[in-house]
């Protein structure tokens, strides 16, 4: 989870390239006064950036009325193919797939494969790989979201990972996600008014030390404005700092932050076990 800087008390002299004038000798904080870039007629980014693609599988019961040694042999084609779509591509394609199962953990959906790749093709071969294996013909996708990394404007100038222009996925036993869409009055508030809700919103996440955010956006691509993923070892941790944010400002600008997902990080072979 993304933290301010800690206070420290005011050097006699600030570092070069420092902008003074916060308490405590905290960079002074700054505000996208052009969040939209309309103002200042900013040019499109075509930087390349990391496409996130959180793939949820449902399994049909009748899956397990087959024989054991079937069942085996169907499990190990879909493990062959889903894990070749990573290491029989070139390394420079930055291929990377997570695995979790969620099997008793919800009812909808048995299993999440998050992918991340530079190409939203890539998303593509990966599923078409799959879908050619006998295991996909009792597995159905009830939620498949699409989002793509790029950096806060809310936080570019704090200390603090999950944030940047690279996620690092699956650090944690536990990942939480959930499709997150703002209220239309958030985009009308003024960037001041905005900001000072995410430092307070920022500032309540600092003593949960032990939760990580990924957060991914989906303006355009998908039907969410964002996907929210938390990595954590400690789930009772990823309660109370939610609970907490219920309590910030910001809060009361959500439209829409389900259904939520509680992924138990597993290998692909374990997953896949899970089903029976």
């Amino acid at each position: 989870m993304s933290r301010p800087e800690n206070e420290q008390p005011a050097p006699a002299t600030p570092p070069a390239g420092r902008p003074t004038g916060a308490p405590g000798g905290r960079p002074k904080m700054m505000v996208d006064l052009d969040p939209s870039g309309q103002v200042t007629g900013r040019e499109p980014d075509r930087a390349n950036r990391q496409f996130l693609n959180y793939a949820f599988f449902k399994l049909d019961p009748a899956f397990r009325r087959l024989p054991a040694g079937e069942r085996a042999e169907i499990r190990a084609e879909f493990l062959a193919a889903a894990e070749g779509w990573v290491s029989d591509a070139p390394a420079e394609k930055g291929l990377i797939q997570r695995p979790y199962s969620l099997v008793g953990v919800r009812g909808d959906v048995d299993f999440m494969l998050w992918r991340i790749a530079f190409d939203v093709r890539e998303f593509q071969e990966a599923q078409g790989r799959l879908n050619r294996t006998r295991l996909m013909g009792y597995l159905t996708q009830p939620y498949n979201f699409v989002s793509m990394n790029k950096r806060s404007q809310y936080v570019n100038r704090v200390e603090g990972s999950g944030h940047g222009l690279e996620i690092l996925p699956g650090q944690g036993q536990y990942l939480f996600i959930y499709p997150f869409v703002k209220t239309r009055a958030w985009y009308d508030l003024t960037p001041h008014s905005r900001q000072g809700m995410m430092d307070e919103h920022i500032h309540a996440s600092v003593p949960f030390k032990g939760v990580r955010i990924n957060t991914s956006y989906s303006y355009g691509i998908d039907d969410q404005e964002f996907v929210v993923s938390f990595d954590s070892d400690h789930p009772q941790e990823f309660v109370d700092l939610v609970h907490r944010l219920r309590y910030t400002e910001a809060s009361m600008y959500t439209l829409q932050d389900t259904p939520m997902f509680t992924c138990v990080k597993k290998e692909l072979a374990g997953v896949l076990e899970d089903l029976g």
